[in-house]
This record gives C-alpha cells, structure tokens and sequence, in this order.
C-alpha cells in the first residue's frame, strides 16, 4: 500500500514542491485541492447525515460549554461538525446489558435532550424526515435519537413505545436474548419488530447474525438501517455486513451507513486503516447493494487519543472522503444520496409505513 502522505488528499501542501511557479505568479491549485474544494462546495448544498455519533457516552465527563466552542479532548464538538458538513446525526443511545439498561437508556435519553436543548442555536432534535429538513435550512443540526438497544427494551413492548413518545427513532436488535443465532428472531422479537414498524422506529440491524439479518427481512414491511457497518466482503469483522444480506437490502430499500471504525474498515493486515480503506468499503456496499442503499458512519465521539482511521480522525474529516470519492469519479448525484439522500429518505419512508395506533 502506498504510504499516506504519497497520496494527494493526504497533503496537498507538500504537492508541486518542484514545481517551476514563477516568482510571484499565483501557484495553480493542484487537483487534490480542487477536489477538497469542490466536496466542501457539495457538502454546503447537502449536508451529511452521520448515523451513529456515540457522545453521548461521555456526556457525563464533558462540559457541554466545550462541545459548543471545542473541546480537545474529544473527536467531536459542535464547530468540527460544522466544518465537517454535517447536517443531521443519529445520537447512539446504547448502555451496558444488565438489570439497570432500561433506568440508564431513560438517563442518556435525558441527558441528550437536555444538552439539544442547551444548544438551541447548534442543535435541534428531530422526530421526522421534515425535522431533518427544516433544522437543516435554519442552520440546526438535526439530531435523531437512537439507536437505543434492543437489550433495554427489558422483554416490553410498553418500552418500546414510552422509549418513542421520548423521541428514539430507531432502535438496536443486536445482543438481545430475542434474536437467536440460528433461528433468527423468537416470537417476541418477530413482534418487537412488527411493533418498531407500526411507530415507525428504524429497526438497526448493526452488530446482528446473518440468520437474524435475513428474519429481520422477512418479518419488517419498513425498511432497516444498520446504523454502524462495513462490508464483511472486505473486512470480516463481526459488526460488518455480508453481501448476501447487503443484496437483501437493496430489495427492502433499507440504508446501510458505513463505519469510519479502524478495526471495521481496515484491510491490510498490519497496517493502519486509512480513508481509502473507508472509500473501497462504500464503493462495495454501493455495488451490491446499489447507490440508494449506502450512507455514512462516523462513529465519532470518542476521545481523541483512542484508535482513529488515518484522513478520518475526527468530525471535521468528511470532506477529504467525499473528495476521495470524486477523485474515483462519483457522481454529484450519487454524492448526495451518499451523505443526505438515502439517510433522509429511510426516516421518511419509515413514518410512512407506521400505522395509526
């Protein structure tokens, strides 16, 4: 693999060291610059969706005053999703599995609508595709909540229900006692998922076994998100999507958002995970799955010591991937449903497939 700094998104600055610029006559951008130029005008018109921003998990160790003016600490504050384009984020709402899961999900969700709502000028918390819409043209960043995991459901479908009068929107089945590796679903989980399509809760198929993927798909008249993956064709990590179930998703018109996560992406052994990585595993999932089945994950909220994929490191990083993207000649087109479109429209069609109750 070529080293990083060789590739022009990497340091376009260092590009034409050699060149024979006239003195005082304007350098010429170099095409890795016209390329990062022309996916930060992208992304100004069509704002990313980012499926699952895990910040929630240190709320409880940072000050919200350093999320609104930046925060060192961490891959993520409010002005580097700004600078990142994005417009609209899933806040993961997930809590350790044991007895407390239900009392800590109510916690997080309340610690999360109160700092949306200590940020009025950044922040806005959206319940539909309309939400997403209007935040986005005043200025807001939508925020989704969910996934909440399907572990604090605590076997109720009651929970389910107060969980969305809270606002979550989407909802994780992986790691629960009702999802059975061979069987797929059990019947309350067949019924969890029937119920999550009635109020029009994304069911997230993240982190689940093939046989429960392919139940979901079976059992769900809405289309699914897995809020967090990759493509297990290129990097078999358990989190990962196969492809027999990414061709699945194209039918169910469900929207797979890929994880910037280095263990998730990585695909040479014993080197880094770099945004090419990130780009090989949406190209592939657009491949198999088709364009209108792919989204984006960056799966930032973490401190910024932890492990980070190499172009990707924190929220701010989003135009070097779309600009990678139209260096392999994607289209503005297909560069709008990646990062607004595809998200956008699976919260929608999700509503519109709920029922009364």
């Amino acid at each position: 693999m070529a080293d990083l700094q060789d590739h022009p998104y990497a340091a376009p600055s260092a590009i034409g060291e050699l060149d024979d610029t006239p003195d005082g006559a304007a350098e010429a951008p170099t095409p890795a610059e016209v390329d990062i130029e022309r996916a930060r005008v992208l992304l100004a018109a069509q704002l990313v969706v980012d499926g699952h921003n895990t910040l929630a998990q240190e709320l409880d160790r940072t000050h919200w005053h350093d999320l609104q003016h930046g925060s060192a600490l961490l891959d993520t504050d409010i002005p580097r999703i700004r600078a990142g384009g994005v417009g609209a984020q899933f806040w993961s709402l997930h809590v350790p599995p044991g007895p407390a899961a239900v009392q800590d999900t109510l916690d997080r969700i309340d610690a999360v609508r109160t700092l949306i709502a200590s940020c009025p000028e950044a922040l806005r918390l959206a319940l539909t595709a309309a939400d997403m819409v209007q935040a986005r043209d005043c200025g807001r960043i939508a925020s989704l909540l969910g996934p909440v995991s399907g572990a604090a459901l605590g076997d109720s479908l009651a929970t389910l229900r107060a969980y969305h009068a809270l606002g979550v929107r989407s909802v994780s089945i992986a790691g629960t006692h009702w999802t059975a590796d061979r069987a797929g679903l059990t019947p309350f989980g067949e019924e969890a998922v029937r119920e999550m399509n009635r109020l029009g809760v994304l069911v997230d198929l993240s982190g689940a076994s093939e046989p429960t993927m392919d139940r979901v798909l079976d059992v769900s008249k809405a289309p699914v998100i897995l809020s967090h993956s990759a493509a297990h064709a290129l990097t078999p990590h358990s989190a990962n999507v196969p492809d027999d179930v990414l061709r699945r998703l194209h039918a169910n018109a469900g929207v797979c958002m890929v994880s910037f996560a280095p263990d998730q992406v990585a695909r040479h052994a014993g080197q880094p995970a770099t945004l090419w990585d990130v780009a090989d595993h949406v190209e592939r999932v657009r491949e198999v799955a088709g364009p209108e089945c792919v989204g984006l994950s960056g799966s930032y909220g973490m401190a910024t010591d932890a492990p980070h994929t190499i172009g990707l490191e924190d929220a701010s990083c989003y135009p070097n991937l779309i600009a990678e993207l139209l260096h392999r000649d994607w289209s503005e087109a297909d560069i709008a449903a990646l990062t607004w479109g595809n998200a956008a429209r699976v919260v929608r069609e999700a509503a519109e497939a709920a029922q009364p109750a």
